[in-house]
């Protein structure tokens, strides 16, 4: 069965959505981060996809306390990402109650530290964020990981990405940039080629989710979960659905 990560985005510690990850198109849904945390738990609901966007932007880790009060408030798994540049950042994630952490950026940049944190804290406490913006060409498509809270895309493959650590991660999310707060359906062509390719990696989907027919697709395909964001709070899939469905 997958499981369901519904995602609690923040900003000024309130909870957001954006669009394709840009800044200026955002919209706030709700004041109480903890609040919507409660309601997902009250539905069965058992991890949390957890994104300090202040802390991405600004590169280092800032709503870590929204953290440690759903941790307090809940007993659901969090996952925490977002601005975890530094030991001490992922010091604080963890000491607040972060289950695992999502780690992009420094993944990227520093490939001896991401290494170094796997073996000193265990794999089972890391996601790499694999996060892509695609390009069609006339006969392919390139896949190229974006860093620093998506605001810098690189030119490195995301096959190339995931094919360096794909001995020593066990969890890895997979935004689909683009799709991403669109509502216009997830890319499932290539959530199911990441699981061909990888099928001892536990995958997790992400981007353009809207509806629950395609979390019954993404569950034909070996996929260990998908986030699931602004189609949980405009409506288009209900908590009732994910719990009578998946739960």
């Amino acid at each position: 069965m997958i499981n369901i990560f519904p995602a609690i985005d923040i900003i000024e510690g309130k909870c957001v959505r954006l669009t394709r990850g840009l800044f200026e198109e955002k919209t706030i849904y709700n004041n109480s981060p903890v609040e919507v945390a409660k309601e997902f738990e009250l539905y069965g609901i058992k991890y949390l996809h957890l994104v300090d966007l202040d802390g991405a932007k600004n590169k280092k880790i800032i709503n870590y306390k929204i953290l440690e009060q759903i941790k307090k408030s809940t007993s659901l798994i969090v996952d925490y990402g977002g601005g975890i540049n530094t030991e001490e950042d992922l010091k604080i994630a963890f000491s607040c109650g972060a289950d695992k952490v999502n780690i992009g950026s420094i993944a990227y940049k520093s490939p001896s530290i991401m290494k170094k944190w796997l073996e000193q804290y265990g794999v089972e406490r890391f996601i790499l964020s694999a996060d892509f913006i695609a390009h069609k060409n006339n006969t392919s498509i390139n896949y190229n990981i974006a860093i620093s809270g998506w605001q810098k895309e690189t030119a490195t493959d995301l096959f190339e990405f995931i094919n360096y650590y794909s001995d020593s991660i066990k969890y890895i999310s997979c935004t689909d940039i683009h799709k991403d707060g669109t509502l216009s359906g997830i890319n499932v062509d290539i959530y199911r080629k990441l699981t061909t390719l990888y099928p001892q990696i536990n995958i997790i989907a992400s981007g353009g989710i809207s509806s629950i027919k395609e979390i019954v697709e993404l569950s034909n395909y070996n996929l260990y979960g998908v986030i699931i964001g602004k189609a949980i709070y405009e409506g288009k899939i209900s908590l009732d659905e994910i719990k009578n469905n998946f739960l």
